[in-house]
């Protein structure tokens, strides 16, 4: 190894690899594409190895760079939990807290809790990721998560905030052109949005009846956020989160005493971090938020 390793070049380094490209990851760094390319090529002369093999078709990683794809993410997620303990002030609801969400719930129903967190506590700032894969807890890639599903390991702490059920809404435009159905066999003559490939969608779907198979659809994506905003535009009846639904002026619950499947939800974080003051106000927000929801909807 000829010289020191800087943090710059193996940020640059993990950029690369996640994002597949130079300009990816000088978008992602928020720096030239130059500044990556020197970076990368100053961390290959450090460690004496190459990285990333060029071609025309951009940069493949070598067999080196993949080895190194662990212990460099890891020293990332090091190096993001450092800066949001560093900025909190240690006894007061202050600082950076990471909060992982699914992408339906990130848009759709997490913003009106979240200002109502901003409103109690105007020094804690959120990040918020919007994924429907479960976030690592255990290393603090995050510090709270909302998860459709209790967490096994023993590390965590988790409050079940609700089991929310999916029922069948389209827009109020749709109905009055196509009318009310009025029971679940009047949905075959409907147009139905739904799942696309996603697997564990797909077989509650099939599961519902043979309306809602995949060759009817007449919109199909594994996107939640677009299929709500599909019934909005009037192109159908979704299965939409009740609570979500009915919160919009725009749809109406189709067949309303019909339940599809209830989504079991959690509120999760590190055992080390719940007693972390800007920690528990989220937390704790979180968990009251959910339970005005339920009560709300009457459920």
């Amino acid at each position: 190894m000829s010289r020191a390793i800087s943090w710059d070049g193996q940020r640059a380094f993990l950029a690369v690899l996640e994002e597949g490209s130079l300009a990816g990851a000088a978008r992602r760094l928020g720096v030239s594409h130059a500044t990556v390319r020197s970076r990368v090529e100053a961390l290959e002369a450090a460690l004496g190895a190459t990285l990333f093999t060029r071609s025309v078709n951009g940069l493949t990683p070598t067999d080196a760079a993949r080895a190194l794809h662990d212990p460099a993410h890891r020293m990332a997620l090091a190096s993001e939990q450092f800066i949001r303990q560093a900025v909190a002030a240690p006894d007061e609801a202050a600082g950076i807290v990471r909060v992982s969400v699914p992408e339906f719930m990130g848009i759709e129903v997490i913003p009106p809790m979240l200002a109502r967190l901003r409103a109690t506590f105007p020094a804690i700032r959120v990040e918020l990721v919007l994924s429907n894969a479960p976030a690592d807890l255990i290393s603090q890639e995050v510090d709270v998560a909302v998860r459709m599903i209790a967490p096994a390991q023993g590390a965590l702490v988790a409050k079940k905030v609700a089991a929310i059920p999916l029922g069948l809404f389209a827009s109020v435009d749709y109905l009055d052109g196509r009318g009310m159905p009025q029971v679940p066999d009047d949905l075959a003559r409907h147009d139905l949005i739904g799942p696309d490939r996603n697997r564990s969608d797909l077989a509650l779907a099939e599961r519902f009846g043979a309306m809602f198979r995949r060759d009817r659809l007449v919109i199909r994506t594994d996107s939640h956020p677009a299929q709500i905003a599909a019934a909005r535009a009037g192109l159908g009846i979704a299965v939409i989160q009740v609570p979500a639904g009915e919160r919009d002026p725009r749809l109406r619950r189709v067949l309303p005493d019909l339940v599809i499947d209830t989504l079991d939800t959690w509120i999760v974080a590190h055992e080390n971090l719940r007693r972390v003051p800007r920690i528990r106000a989220v937390f704790d927000t979180l968990v009251a938020s959910f339970a005005e929801m339920g009560g709300k909807t009457g459920r």
